[in-house]
């Protein structure tokens, strides 16, 4: 299964559906193969019913700016590009507001996969 994406605009976006304790939420998240977790911003955590301060756990990612200290948290599930993983294990770190996404997916995802990206064809696809 293919998903359509514009090969001529920045970030490749990739609609996602967080499954956490009280809801399911629709994010977008940059598709980044650069970055080894998928991370998530705080609200979109929070709306999908996890506590945070009670769920999460201390984790460090480093960033362009230096090493930032975050919280590593469990959804439910997380569906995108035709793949479903579940309890998967995520980190909390708000992007900034110009990032225009609600997080990243990483290659935490995508392991075990194959990844095609076609920009002539502007298709995604993960089998």
């Amino acid at each position: 299964m293919s998903f359509p994406f514009n090969p001529r605009g920045g970030l490749i976006i990739v609609p996602a559906t967080l499954c956490g304790p009280q809801r399911e939420v629709i994010v977008e998240l940059a598709l980044d193969t650069g970055a080894t977790t998928t991370v998530i911003n705080q609200h979109a955590l929070q709306y999908a019913g996890l506590r945070l301060d009670e769920d999460g756990r201390p984790a460090e990612i480093t960033t362009g700016s230096g090493i930032e200290s975050v919280l590593e948290v469990r959804l439910d599930s997380i569906h995108a590009l035709g793949k479903i993983e579940n309890d998967f294990a995520i980190l909390c770190h708000n992007l900034p507001p110009s990032a225009a996404v609600d997080g990243v997916l990483g290659l935490d995802f995508l392991r075990g996969e194959r990844l095609i990206i076609d920009f002539r064809a502007g298709q995604l696809a993960l089998e």
